[in-house]
């Protein structure tokens, strides 16, 4: 997944709430099933045919936060806000779940195991689940448990451990094809908070920033059937983003921000295509994934880094602009609307981060609504779904002239550092003790027993 960090050097406490807001209505309009459409497609290349709401991997289908084939909410929730269909508890670790058809993978820690679990995605119950040792030793946040979300595909079940210890399962029965063991492999230089950026699936090869950079393998390729290395290439140390797919002409392209630059590979061969210096030594992380808008790339990080929007092309990147403003994102990934980008603003240890909407051509602002508080974002057709750090689901009008709330509620008490997801109006979050599926779709009364 994209990171979510726990140190209080990189995050800030949530406090204690009323459960229930109450929702600000908004009109009550059903949209047709949205069909995402684009010249630089991220999505079905990594998983194969993405059905109508399918949340395969982190950010969605296309890994950008832009739900596809998936109906807007009526948001005719009960007055006590949306149902909770079901819920179970989960331990240490902030890799939020995926979904496809009628499963959703769950991986985090139990005491000193890294525990995959399968569920009936409707009802919570359990299909499988498949345990590993875990050995990794936080060195500086207490959470021990895996960062990535699990990436699906049509047969399998690819977890990323925060040893580094990589996996492939057969999708249906937990059963494992593989294990690499990256770090005891590749020997990469320890990170801040264990292996972080999620394994890219593409053309029967998985591609992970295993960040092993004095071992001439800072992007690794295995072999989805068996495990084998496929190639590695560059000294590259890793980072908390995750790669994308693109397809500037001809050239299938794998885009990864590792920890001080950003490359573009040739996910067949790992040849490189392009690169870019992105990021900064000391203290810092590129933690956002990187946005393909057309024929442009935008790039954004925390920590006095900024943004970048750049030209691209198969073979080549060209800056065009960069800056702190109008975005700095500690680790959300902004969402295209329109023209526009629309990103959190900030840090979660720091001041209250803004929600901005800007064009990244020229970077100027919209609007923004300051001390909007830390979130990732979610984008269904003409609405933006806001998960907050601190429990609390704003529903937001994707509007690229002024900032409209339709609807606000509390879905819990605890923090929610792991990166939601949404299939069919059902919404799938967890917090630090407990894993949610929510409806959404406003056709059950809630019940919090």
């Amino acid at each position: 997944m994209t990171v979510c960090f726990h140190h209080s050097a990189f995050w800030s406490q949530s406090l204690p709430v009323p459960l229930v807001h109450k929702l600000a209505r908004s009109s009550r309009i059903r949209l047709s099933l949205l069909m995402l459409a684009a010249a630089f497609l991220t999505g079905s290349l990594q998983t194969g045919n993405v059905q109508a709401g399918e949340w395969p991997q982190l950010l969605g289908p296309n890994r950008n936060g832009v739900a596809v084939n998936e109906a807007e909410l009526p948001l005719n929730w009960p007055e006590n806000g949306p149902a909770v269909v079901w819920k179970t508890k989960v331990g240490a670790g902030v890799a939020g779940l995926s979904v496809l058809q009628d499963t959703a993978v769950l991986f985090h820690r139990e005491g000193d195991e890294e525990v995959a679990v399968c569920l009936n995605s409707r009802t919570g119950e359990e299909r499988w689940r498949q345990t590993f040792p875990a050995s990794y030793i936080a060195r500086i946040v207490p959470d021990d448990g895996p960062l990535c979300a699990p990436v699906l595909t049509d047969d399998a079940v690819i977890l990323y451990g925060a040893a580094g210890n990589l996996h492939c399962l057969e999708r249906k029965t937990g059963q494992i094809r593989w294990s690499v063991d990256t770090d005891e492999q590749f020997n990469p230089p320890d990170s801040y908070f264990g292996s972080g950026s999620s394994p890219l699936v593409v053309d029967g090869k998985v591609l992970v920033n295993v960040g092993g950079s004095r071992t001439d393998a800072g992007i690794v390729a295995f072999q989805l059937k068996s495990g084998e290395v496929a190639w590695k290439t560059g000294a590259w140390a890793g980072s908390y983003s995750s790669p994308v797919l693109t397809k500037p002409g001809d050239q299938t392209v794998a885009i990864f921000v590792t920890r001080l630059e950003t490359v573009g590979l040739n996910p067949a061969t790992g040849r490189l295509l392009f690169s870019l210096p992105f990021g900064q030594r000391g203290p810092t992380v590129n933690g956002a994934n990187p946005v393909v808008k057309g024929d442009h790339l935008f790039l954004t990080a925390s920590y006095n880094i900024g943004n970048v929007w750049a030209k691209l092309s198969s073979e080549n990147v060209e800056v065009e602009r960069s800056g702190l403003m109008p975005l700095a994102s500690q680790y959300t990934t902004p969402v295209p609307v329109g023209n526009s980008l629309i990103g959190i603003d900030g840090r979660q240890d720091g001041p209250p981060a803004d929600l901005v909407c800007f064009d990244p051509a020229s970077g100027k602002e919209s609007w923004r609504e300051t001390s909007f508080g830390y979130a990732t974002i979610i984008r269904v057709g003409k609405q933006l779904l806001i998960m907050k750090t601190d429990g609390e689901l704003v529903v937001a009008a994707a509007d690229e002239k002024q900032y409209r709330e339709l609807a606000r509620v509390r879905l819990s008490n605890s923090t929610c550092r792991a990166l939601p997801a949404l299939s069919d109006g059902y919404f799938y979050f967890r917090d630090e003790q407990t894993a949610y599926c929510i409806d959404l779709r406003g056709t059950a009364a809630r019940n919090d027993e």
